[in-house]
């Protein structure tokens, strides 16, 4: 018999870290971002770094799922309800980052030209698929980050929830420090 796993590892835990920070800073610059003027010396700099962190981001996610599904992971705590409400948000969660990343391209690359990721390499573009693409794909992701951030912000709630009314270990799972 396998012991039971206490900690997320700390491979998961870093993906875990780093992609809610990522998130968090995304949000808050494509927020800031579709404000700037033309004239702004940020109009060109915070799209192309949005593009590349969010790119990088999806790299990293598909790490992450990798990861996850050859790496063994500590139980879900809490009642019945809860454990199925975590394990949906989370897999709802990497549903509209799937979205957000599918939406973001499709914005970046309706006029064909190729995403340069810091000019690291450069992700090909497939031109227009469809009328409108840049402006639906807009609405998609504006309203994906939107649905992403009010889950991220639930997910912590509910970690945070657990911590200190439940005083169980799902919030210490994540920081390496189970009871």
């Amino acid at each position: 018999m396998k012991p039971e796993v206490k900690n997320y590892n700390i491979v998961a835990r870093a993906i875990h870290w780093v992609s809610a920070i990522v998130v968090i800073g995304m949000f808050a610059v494509g927020l800031w971002m579709v404000d700037l003027s033309y004239y702004s010396e940020w109009y060109r700099t915070a799209p192309h770094w949005h593009k590349s962190i969010g790119l990088l981001l999806a790299i990293l996610t598909l790490i992450r799922l990798v990861w996850k599904g050859v790496t063994p992971s500590p139980k879900v705590e809490g009642n019945a309800f809860e454990k199925i409400a975590a394990k949906l948000v989370h897999g709802l969660m990497y549903v509209v980052l799937l979205v957000l990343f599918v939406s973001g391209y499709l914005i970046s690359t309706e006029d064909g030209r190729a995403i340069d990721v810091f000019d690291w390499f450069s992700v090909p573009g497939l031109g227009a698929l469809f009328e409108g693409q840049a402006d639906i794909a807009g609405e998609i992701h504006f309203y994906a980050a939107w649905t992403l951030i009010l889950m991220a912000a639930v997910h912590a709630l509910a970690a945070i929830k657990h911590h200190v009314i439940d005083k169980d270990n799902t919030l210490r799972k994540m920081i390496g420090a189970s009871k």
